[in-house]
């Protein structure tokens, strides 16, 4: 019996409970979690503040003209018809007397010059060289869009090869087809000049005629006389130029009469080209009334002697500086004071700048000196911050410091240099209304152009002086005493921020 109760005894188990223990690091686990998830989605919500490094540089003006060419140029027909051949190639010079092509009325020179090669002559490894650099030339300069050009320099390859293999046989070669009972004729020049045998129908043109349908090249077409083809009576067959002085003519829009009017001289940049050349300008009106540029050179004229237009670019002086983006740009207001009224605080051997503001007291009135950044200054009047300054406000009293100040105040005048051509007129007439008797009440103000600045993790307004500007950049004036510095870092577009903003 007593075994049997001690087995009943085992079999009553009893659980035990185990203590419930906190695991700290999953907590602080599970907090480092949802702080990271919520700085990570904070930092993905929050506006990007976007920064743009500043670079010494200058603009460059990009835009593209296109101009006719107006040349002193007499086409040249021939009296009778025939089969053509042409002795000296597009773009050379002729003296009086050369001959410049041949008429073959018969047809029959092309069988005797097949029948006797020995009125030709061989090409010397000179002319050689000479059309391997006219193919290399034009390859290194084609452009798909330009494809016409091929015709041209195919043109002017055949009229060197007959020059080359022609010319010194000439005199024997007009023997020798009389013979053969030929009716062969040489033509010579005139006069003297640079030969080209691309035709339109503008050789006659003058500044009188000029309109914008000149510049229409839809209806432009330019012929090409090639050795060898039948050409009738009476036809253009080749045209002189007898002066080195050319001239293009270019339509202009408002902006450019603002920016080249008052110019005598452009430099200029012909597209496709390494070549710029410098030219006399002048304005005038068309036959429609209309603005138009006029260029006028005295070299380079056999550079485009086969065309008729011609695209280039006007190079503007650069202006050297820094280069700062339009985007990042912005105003802020300033108040004015007028000259004579700073003043230098503390001891004499201070260099503090500052104001002298009037104040009341119990017993009477007196002045102390508030310092002051001294952001831009004119030839009438200092630029500073009120928000920046606690101890003045809109109305408070300036008054004058006495004339041992004066040096300081055009020591520091000197250092900051330079002049805001845009300077609020209004304001000023203001600020000269609210100086009386050498006191002067803050009030007047005006604006001034600037960047915010982030080199220090806040925006901070850094005023600039624009010197030149474009569509996307201005070159703004660099040394200046709270102005930018190479490298400094500023907000890329100042409409997102405002200053005083922590950068991200």
């Amino acid at each position: 019996m007593g075994s049997q109760n001690m087995k009943k005894k085992n079999k009553k188990i009893v659980p035990y409970k185990r203590p419930k223990n906190l695991n700290v690091g999953m907590i602080i686990f599970a907090i480092i979690f949802v702080y990271m998830s919520f700085s990570v989605y904070t930092y993905l919500k929050r506006d990007k503040v976007q920064f743009y490094e500043v670079a010494e540089g200058g603009i460059v003006n990009e835009k593209r003209y296109t101009g006719i060419i107006l040349r002193d140029e007499t086409t040249k027909y021939t009296d009778r018809a025939g089969d053509i051949n042409y002795y000296i190639r597009e773009g050379k010079r002729a003296s009086v007397g050369t001959s410049i092509y041949s008429i073959d009325e018969t047809g029959v020179l092309k069988t005797f010059m097949a029948e006797h090669p020995e009125a030709g002559q061989t090409l010397s490894e000179e002319n050689l060289s000479d059309l391997k650099r006219q193919l290399t030339s034009f390859a290194t300069t084609f452009e798909d869009e330009n494809f016409r050009t091929v015709y041209d320099a195919k043109y002017s390859l055949e009229a060197m090869m007959l020059e080359y293999g022609n010319f010194h046989a000439l005199d024997s070669l007009e023997e020798l087809i009389a013979q053969a009972g030929a009716n062969f004729q040489q033509v010579r020049a005139d006069e003297a000049g640079v030969i080209s045998y691309a035709i339109d129908t503008y050789e006659d043109l003058d500044v009188s005629q000029i309109s914008e349908e000149v510049f229409n090249k839809t209806n432009y077409s330019r012929s090409i006389t090639i050795s060898g083809k039948k050409v009738p009576k009476d036809s253009p067959v080749y045209k002189i130029i007898t002066s080195d002085n050319w001239s293009i003519v270019f339509p202009m829009a408002p902006e450019d009469v603002e920016k080249y009017g008052e110019e005598t001289s452009l430099k200029v940049k012909f597209e496709g080209t390494d070549l710029t050349s410098s030219g006399d300008f002048s304005t005038f009106l068309g036959a429609d009334e209309k603005v138009y540029g006029k260029l006028d050179f005295n070299k380079y004229m056999v550079h485009f002697i086969s065309e008729r237009y011609v695209d280039f670019e006007i190079l503007s002086q650069q202006v050297s500086g820094l280069k700062i983006p339009v985007s990042a740009v912005t105003e802020k207001n300033f108040h004015l004071v007028p000259m004579g009224y700073l003043a230098r605080g503390g001891d004499e051997n201070s260099s503090t700048a500052g104001f002298m503001k009037e104040v009341y007291t119990e017993e009477g009135t007196s002045a102390i000196f508030v310092p002051a950044t001294i952001y831009y200054s004119t030839e009438e009047y200092y630029y500073i911050d009120l928000s920046e300054i606690p101890d003045l406000n809109t109305g408070d009293y300036l008054i004058k410091p006495d004339s041992a100040h004066a040096a300081t105040e055009e020591l520091l005048l000197e250092e900051e240099g330079g002049t805001q051509e845009e300077t609020n007129e209004a304001a000023s007439q203001t600020a000269r209304a609210a100086e009386q008797n050498g006191r002067f009440q803050l009030g007047a103000n005006a604006s001034l152009l600037g960047v915010y600045n982030i080199n220090k993790g806040y925006t901070v307004f850094k005023q600039i002086e624009v010197l030149a500007s474009n569509e996307e950049y201005y070159t703004v004036k660099k040394g200046m005493r709270y102005g930018l510095a190479v490298y400094d870092h500023i907000v890329l577009d100042a409409s997102t921020v405002e200053e005083g903003k922590l950068i991200y």
